[in-house]
């Protein structure tokens, strides 16, 4: 910024911060409020260009032991966050409650850009150090909040814009910040609505994960709306003890309405028309069944599982009273989706779903092939679920994301003192924790030539050396391998190795992108109800789900699953409207999806478009849902399609 518009920012913030100049406009109450703290409380000079305060390497490994249960849980969600928002210019940062940070996911590109701008480890974003900004003011506030350009105190800052979330421990206290920082944004602050609102999932989803880490050992009841997302990762947890509420995680408090303070303490009894030995009762030793239980304040219906505590049997008696017994079908449903739940009623992927269950236990390696975000991990998954060796280990690696200096490590693990800087004890690689189940090797064609040599001897031989090492060690492998790419082009140019791709390849999957998917419709509703977690159904206006039909979706699953995250989390709750849909989703100069004419909507191409259904409606012989089908779209679509170019499709006119 030149010293000319830093002095004028710099008059703004004074003028706002003294009381001198109006809060309204794009001056928020929380950033001027922020300000006043900056100036008054912190003594810090908008105009003066600070160094960054960075902790010494020592200090920073110190913070980050303290805090290594919930690094290693935050470094697995940013992973995932990350994968979501990759190519779109921003930084990934895990920050303690002194606004240190303490990890971060950058791409490599971009980090000397973000270097300058003092977003590293170790460096001190607290607002008493850098004034107001997304990681400082986060803390500050403790609730999610967007830092945008001129919304910063300092003027060296103004071109960051920094959308950020509090995490909070299992009894609600501040432990940390997530943030997504970019330098040079170009757009608005409304265009960073659905950023935060998918760092502040993630947050809540870091949150539950250290949550029943901590109580890992203790036992918890939990429970949601619908069957389906019991066990999952958005549904309520309370930690029972002696009959008693220990604990409660921030889901269990918004599914029930009710304050920590006021649900912490009490009976169980107090709180659901349940106790402890009708649920616990319920298990067979190896699921745990879901019971459908009401809460005693408002009496509305729930579902709920409970996970006893190791070697505590619950005591015959205690607290007993009377539930009703009920497991639906989706209740004992993984986080996983089941191969059936993948394949939907799309035909090219009803015959991958036959050919998957034919092989699911058979030797033979599969390799999935689709563009990027199509679900190929996923389908690996449920594949591996369906599978006699279910019970067994699912270890994924993402060749592509692994740095190609680690990915031997990462494969292969190594033995004490095999280099330097390497853990004591040694590693145990992603094939020997994989040993007995499912290897699957996401983006194959990424990983390095002479790495393709010793994955070849270890399927081969099916026995691995640790780097280091000099015995081998036998493994039991099921192998599944996925790529985005042509392999036979890679092969063609010499970038892969063919007797590889032979050892990987006795049958190819191709799993199709979701906009070419004939029921789109059924999935968009689909992850809509997963995503729509916290409440009781969603509905969804028409122009919406027009919208998200029409949208050719580039990103595929991964995109549609962040895209309706975001869009719950800022709208009302119980409706999804075409407002909360991303700017690009609204627009309406888009090429129409399926066979269509690309102006279907167009008064100039009416005539095309009825011309296009009505030669639909015949192939099919007046069978609406034929015709649906093959345009892709759902039949209260085709009904609106079919009333707007005034056609009577009754069956007997077409056969």
């Amino acid at each position: 910024m030149s010293e000319s518009n830093a002095g004028l920012h710099a008059d703004e913030v004074l003028r706002v911060a003294t009381g001198e100049g109006p809060e309204a406009g794009r001056t928020l109450q929380v950033i001027g409020t922020s300000w006043r703290r900056c100036l008054n409380d912190y003594k810090l000079d908008p105009a003066r260009a600070y160094l960054p305060t960075v902790l010494d390497e020592r200090r920073v490994k110190d913070l980050q032991a303290q805090d290594d249960e919930l690094v290693e849980i935050a470094r697995a969600e940013m992973d995932s966050l990350y994968e979501q928002i990759s190519g779109s210019g921003y930084a990934l940062l895990l920050a303690n409650t002194e606004g240190v940070i303490l990890c971060g996911r950058v791409d490599p590109t971009l980090q000397r850009m973000f270097d300058r701008a003092g977003l590293i480890v170790g460096a001190d974003w607290s607002e008493r150090c850098e004034g107001t900004n997304g990681i400082g003011t986060c803390a500050a506030e403790t609730r999610p909040i967007t830092i945008h350009q001129s919304d910063h105190f300092r003027a060296q800052h103004v071109a960051l814009t920094c959308s950020a979330a509090p995490i909070h421990d299992p009894a609600g206290r501040l432990i940390a910040v997530l943030d997504a920082s970019s330098v040079g944004s170009q757009g608005t602050r409304e265009a960073q609505h659905h950023t935060v609102a998918l760092v502040n999932s993630s947050a809540r989803l870091i949150e539950k994960c250290f949550f029943l880490r901590r109580h890992e050992t203790d036992m918890v009841l939990r429970f949601h709306y619908r069957p389906e997302f019991v066990d999952l990762l958005h549904d309520g947890a309370l930690v029972i003890r002696d009959g008693f509420v220990a604990a409660a995680d921030g889901t269990s408090l918004r599914l029930l309405g009710l304050s920590r303070g006021e649900l912490v303490g009490r009976p169980l009894t107090d709180v659901f028309d349940a106790g402890l030995h009708d649920l616990a009762a319920s298990g067979d030793g190896v699921r745990r069944a879901i019971w459908e239980i009401r809460d005693i304040r408002n009496g509305r219906r729930y579902y709920a599982s409970l996970a006893p505590r190791p070697h505590a049997p619950i005591r015959p008696g205690a607290h007993i009273q009377t539930a009703r017994p009920r497991t639906p079908p989706a209740a004992e449903r993984a986080a996983t989706l089941s191969l059936d739940e993948l394949a939907g009623d799309d035909a090219r992927m009803l015959q991958c779903l036959h050919q998957a269950r034919r092989l699911a236990d058979r030797d033979i390696p599969i390799l999935l092939h689709g563009p990027t975000g199509c679900g190929k991990e996923a389908f690996a998954k449920a594949l591996h679920q369906s599978s006699g060796r279910a019970a067994r280990p699912f270890v994924a690696v993402d060749c592509a994301s692994i740095p190609e200096s680690l990915i031997e490590s990462e494969l292969f693990g190594y033995v004490a003192g095999a280099f330097t800087g390497a853990r004591r004890e040694g590693m145990k690689g992603r094939i020997l924790q994989a040993s007995g189940g499912t290897l699957f090797l996401d983006e194959i064609g990424d990983m390095p030539f002479a790495l393709q040599t010793r994955l070849l001897r270890v399927l081969e031989e099916r026995e691995v050396v640790p780097l280091g090492g000099d015995r081998a060690i036998k493994v039991d492998l099921r192998v599944l391998s996925a790529s985005h790419r042509n392999l036979g082009d890679l092969i063609a140019r010499g970038a892969f190795r063919e007797d590889l791709y032979y050892r990987l390849n006795g049958i190819t999957l191709e799993l199709p992108p979701l906009a070419a998917r004939t029921d789109k419709e059924r999935i968009i509703r689909a992850c809509l109800a997963r995503e729509a977690a916290d409440w009781n159904g969603v509905a969804v206006d028409p122009d919406a789900i027009e919208a998200l039909l029409a949208y050719p979706w580039p990103g595929n699953m991964r995109q549609l699953r962040n895209v309706l995250r975001a869009a719950l989390a800022i709208a009302e709750p119980g409706r999804l409207r075409l407002a909360d849909l991303p700017p690009e989703m609204r627009r309406t100069d888009r090429p129409a999806r399926a066979i269509e004419s690309a102006s279907d909507d167009s008064a100039s191409d009416d005539s095309a478009a009825r011309r296009s259904l009505l030669a639909a409606i015949r192939r099919h012989h007046g069978n609406l849902s034929r015709v649906a089908a093959e345009l892709g779209v759902s039949r209260n679509t085709l009904y609106r399609r079919l009333r707007r170019h005034r056609i009577t499709a009754r069956p007997d006119r077409f056969e």
